[in-house]
């Protein structure tokens, strides 16, 4: 027997439409924290930078601002930042190189131009999503633009990975229900996850963002969530972060992006990671601290105090506290809002 709320939502789900929208035009993603990411850099001639989220390209061109003779190797798992990428090569052609991979394929990449570890200047990473990926909705980011329920950053035919719309036709409840917890930290993922599963029961799958954020919204009922500026939050927020997250696998890349960063890097090269929700942050901030169990930095593990156990990192940070962005630049651009930079310099 279905519930209640789920019989509400099916019928509903039977009037949407399953078609796509367009992709809007909308102003270029606007990088956060630029300045002050240029100036930790410490960037100079004959120096190597790799920026391992190219994305639009904001952090990059500061940096041939600030330096015009510095190297910069690009990367991003997104085709159409890096035909961006490739743009911009046209006009720095001795010294942007763009590479199309994830953080996984780095070591790969680097080998074919011939970058061994241990002689990379600077590394910077930019997590999350960009404006240009949740700005236009046959991505299948945003909860307000409808389209497919995709989420890929790498959403090209070739790309052999499951989109959030097959995932959600065959999960299983208790492993959404599970996924939604832990990568959305979202209260009522259990409730959630059943009203999926019992939809799929139904003949209903979601594939639309408009179908997933509707439902969530069913499920939820009136739940006044906001964000840090105290604006309301969609209540299928913490839903579509969580589905986005396991698609891609960016936990398991981050992990491994910061691994890298610790071998790439020659002793007094600087990493220098922005993160915008805790999940990315406890990883980083493992790493960091040296709290990291093999080769793994498990995000469920509790908080570690420092004097627990002798830390065994590589780096130095340069900050007692995280760089957040100034009042200005929340208000210019209020996706800066949730974001923390982290500068650490290798010691070893």
């Amino acid at each position: 027997m279905l519930r209640t709320c789920s019989r509400r939502v099916i019928s509903r789900l039977f009037s949407i439409s399953q078609s796509a929208a367009l992709a809007e035009e909308t102003p270029p993603h606007v990088p956060v924290m630029v300045d002050l990411v240029a100036e930790h850099l410490q960037l100079s001639e004959g120096k190597t930078i790799v920026d391992m989220t190219f994305g639009a390209g904001g952090h990059t061109k500061k940096m041939f601002e600030v330096c015009p003779e510095v190297k910069v190797i690009a990367l991003d798992r997104d085709p159409v930042a890096f035909e961006y990428a490739q743009n911009l090569a046209a006009d720095h052609p001795l010294n942007l190189t763009p590479l199309l991979g994830k953080f996984s394929e780095l070591p790969i990449l680097l080998n074919g131009l011939d970058i061994s570890p241990g002689s990379l200047d600077g590394m910077l990473l930019d997590l999350g999503c960009s404006s240009m990926q949740m700005n236009h909705g046959h991505r299948g980011f945003s909860i307000s633009r409808e389209g497919p329920l995709d989420m890929r950053m790498d959403s090209s035919p070739k790309n052999p990975d499951p989109t959030v719309a097959e995932v959600l036709a065959h999960i299983e409840e208790d492993e959404l229900a599970k996924t939604l917890k832990i990568y959305g930290e979202e209260r009522q993922a259990k409730k959630i996850a059943r009203a999926v599963v019992e939809a799929r029961y139904a003949g209903i799958y979601m594939r639309t963002t408009k179908e997933l954020s509707e439902l969530v919204a069913e499920v939820c009922g009136i739940d006044h969530r906001q964000d840090k500026l105290q604006r309301h939050a969609h209540s299928a927020t913490k839903v579509f972060q969580a589905l986005r997250i396991l698609v891609n696998n960016e936990l398991n890349e981050i992990n491994y992006a910061m691994l890298l960063a610790s071998r790439y890097l020659k002793k007094g090269g600087r990493l220098l990671v922005l993160t915008f929700h805790s999940l990315e942050d406890k990883i980083v901030k493992r790493h960091l601290f040296g709290h990291v169990s093999g080769f793994a930095a498990n995000v469920e593990a509790p908080k570690y105090s420092l004097d627990m156990q002798e830390p065994n990192t590589c780096w130095h940070q340069l900050h007692k506290h995280v760089i957040i962005p100034s009042d200005d630049e929340v208000y210019e651009n209020p996706r800066s809002r949730s974001a923390k930079l982290r500068v650490a310099e290798k010691v070893k």
